[in-house]
């Protein structure tokens, strides 16, 4: 089996907009998709925009970011294993984040 890794990219302004009760709904259908028996491991990230580091010769150059043009970020993670891409996309169509009007990238980690 190969692995993937799914991104989850969203507007944060789109989940600020739900009610407490919603909030915890969506949050339960997240958990419930990350005990399936295929998913290795799955987080949400922090609300901060993190740092991104760029290589400059042998030093590094270190900044707050990422910005991007687009006002999706990426909120979190999942692994999980597929037989190839057409699997991960069937495993991948019914998770909530697309319910939810996020952004989905599979990748496939090199073996």
């Amino acid at each position: 089996m190969a692995q993937f890794l799914m991104l989850l990219h969203n507007d944060p302004a789109d989940w600020a907009k739900l009610s407490p009760e919603e909030m915890q709904k969506a949050v339960e259908k997240y958990g419930a998709w990350r005990s399936k028996p295929h998913v290795k491991m799955g987080y949400r990230l922090a609300d901060d925009p993190g740092k991104v580091m760029r290589g400059i010769g042998k030093s590094a150059r270190t900044t707050d970011g990422p910005y991007s043009e687009g006002k999706e970020v990426l909120g979190g993670f999942y692994l999980f294993e597929a037989a190839d891409y057409a699997e991960a996309v069937k495993i991948t169509d019914g998770h909530p984040h697309l319910e939810y009007g996020g952004t989905v990238e599979l990748r496939q980690l090199w073996s």
